[in-house]
């Protein structure tokens, strides 16, 4: 065994190879490195997604389940009391969180699949296509969303496939306007051009050359996106052109429950229960946003120091 000092060689280093981190041990040192307000955006969508999915199991009753005592006040049997008609509250909150948060992130998917698909199309053709295309999309988001809503909602009806198709047309012009805005800069880039050269499709340079390169906006606006949608479904259930009965939907409990609050000077537990559908809506809103921040700020390399 030799007793001389082991020295450290610049080369040698320069010349061993790097092992490339796999795609999970990036995910995992990109949690490690997320705010604490990221964390809590995830924990509390993670939860909410959990109530959605395994809502027949977690909800005491049935989501339209009556039971004899209308208006029951909080207790062990019904734990956020019951409705005007006797149903659970509870359930009828964790049935909800199904119904609103799936029919949002169906809109919210449907609304870029629209808004993205003219887009690409446009920034790619340009020319008569792309102005014909923007002036529709113009004229469209002129007309206030809630109010166009109400009327064609009051049109085509109240179903869920109508509620899904209006509200993701209706969002698709602002989905239409910030794709078409980050995709122009990527269609003059000389590999797009080289693309379009050696023969490529329209549908091959979109999907292979400009939507890997717009993904990160893309996907911070999808997260806002559901926020407003989110928001919007329960702006409509509220109104009552929304989710229809007996379906459970946060924004129509707020609204059946609401004459609870003038009987909280008797029972303040009487006066929160309208506030709990309430509350649910505005901390999931809170939770997206947390996490869309966090990924604008990983992927637009700026650091937050303060």
């Amino acid at each position: 065994m030799s007793d001389a000092p082991e020295t450290y060689s610049a080369r040698d280093e320069v010349g061993q190879v790097r092992a490339r981190r796999t795609r999970w041990e990036r995910i995992k040192l990109d949690l490690k490195k997320a705010p604490l307000t990221a964390w809590f955006g995830m924990i509390v969508i993670t939860c909410y997604v959990f109530v959605a999915v395994f809502a027949p199991m977690l909800a005491p009753y049935g989501e339209a389940e009556v039971t004899p005592q209308p208006y029951a006040p909080w207790s062990s049997e019904h734990v956020f009391g019951t409705d005007q008609i006797g149903r659970d509250i509870l359930s009828r909150m964790i049935y909800g969180a199904r119904n609103t948060i799936g029919i949002a992130f169906a809109t919210t998917c449907l609304a870029f699949l629209i808004g993205g698909g003219f887009a690409l199309l446009a920034s790619i053709t340009r020319g008569w296509i792309d102005q014909i295309i923007s002036r529709v999309v113009d004229v469209l988001m002129a007309i206030p969303s809630l109010i166009f809503a109400l009327m064609l909602l009051s049109i085509f009806g109240s179903s869920v496939p109508s509620l899904i198709m209006i509200i993701a047309l209706l969002d698709s012009t602002r989905v239409f306007r910030l794709t078409r805005a980050v995709a122009m800069n990527v269609v003059v880039m000389e590999y797009v051009e080289a693309a379009r050269l050696r023969g490529e499709g329209i549908g091959w340079v979109m999907r292979r050359e400009i939507l890997p390169n717009i993904m990160p906006p893309l996907v911070a606006e999808f997260g806002l996106r559901f926020s407003f949608v989110f928001l919007t479904i329960a702006a409509l259930s509220f109104l009552g052109v929304g989710i229809q009965p007996p379906t459970a939907d946060w924004g129509s409990m707020v609204r059946d429950n609401a004459s609870l609050i003038q009987f909280a000077q008797y029972d303040i537990k009487a006066g929160i229960t309208p506030l709990i559908p309430a509350a649910a809506i505005a901390l999931l809103t809170i939770a997206v946003n947390f996490v869309v921040d966090w990924f604008l700020m990983k992927t637009s390399g700026l650091r937050d120091d303060g």
